[in-house]
């Protein structure tokens, strides 16, 4: 199945956010910048600190609070559903004022371009983990759909709003990237990765951050397992 690509213009930004109350304010006062943006949704994942109060007072235009931390594919979909634009800014939570960088993504989708646009980190620096989760989630999308990206796992994203319902579903927690990219190209979707300079926070090789990259992983199998099986494994 194709997508229809018919004109868009209205951007709603979304942001999935868990604890972020440090960074989510400025997050939000960022993509307000963004061209063509009519509405800016907080997800609060089930936060034990202030996130929802901050995102409120920076302006977003509404603030979603689960009464549990559901995971970022529900997140999303919750914010998906409250949304009214034509295009679909996912933005995670604690880029702060790097999130205004994230303009091209939008561009490419509303001129036609791409169905979805995809951001690939230009790195800066920091020490991250060992790549595994990335490496999995990288293999999983060739191997289903023949297609390798440098960034699979990237949380910026501008989608056409037809391509989600066309799509209809996220995969559970941190494997909504890796599911949503393979349901995507399935159903005929245009990819396009944007190399962007943006800030995340740096979980690191700590005992939290190894914790953090394992639940990341058994989230990308769990999404990319079943897509797999269900599909013909597509050589390399």
């Amino acid at each position: 199945m194709m997508i229809c690509h018919e004109p868009v213009k209205r951007v709603s930004v979304i942001i999935p956010a868990y604890n972020e109350a440090e960074r989510v304010g400025l997050t939000v006062t960022a993509v307000w910048q963004l061209p063509n943006v009519i509405e800016v949704i907080v997800v609060d994942d089930g936060s034990t600190d202030n996130t929802a109060e901050v995102a409120h007072n920076h302006g977003a235009s509404a603030v979603i609070r689960l009464g549990r931390n559901y995971g970022k594919g529900t997140a999303l979909m919750h914010g998906v559903k409250a949304s009214h634009g034509d295009v679909l800014l996912f933005v995670d939570a604690d880029l702060g004022l790097s999130a205004f960088n994230l303009e091209p993504l939008i561009q490419k989708v509303i001129d036609g371009d791409a169905d979805m646009a995809i951001a690939a980190p230009i790195p800066k620096g920091g020490i991250g983990g060992f790549g595994l989760a990335k490496a999995v989630a990288r293999l999983a999308i060739a191997l289903a759909v023949g297609v390798v990206l440098k960034a699979p796992l990237c949380g910026q994203r501008a989608v056409r709003r037809e391509l989600v319902e066309r799509v209809g579903r996220f995969a559970y927690g941190f494997g909504v990237e890796v599911g949503f990219t393979i349901d995507a190209i399935s159903c005929g979707a245009r990819i396009v990765e944007v190399p962007l300079a943006f800030e995340h926070r740096y979980t690191g090789r700590t005992i939290r951050g190894f914790i953090h990259r394992g639940r990341q992983l058994l989230d990308i199998l769990r999404a990319s397992l079943p897509r797999l099986l269900s599909s013909k494994l597509r050589p390399l």
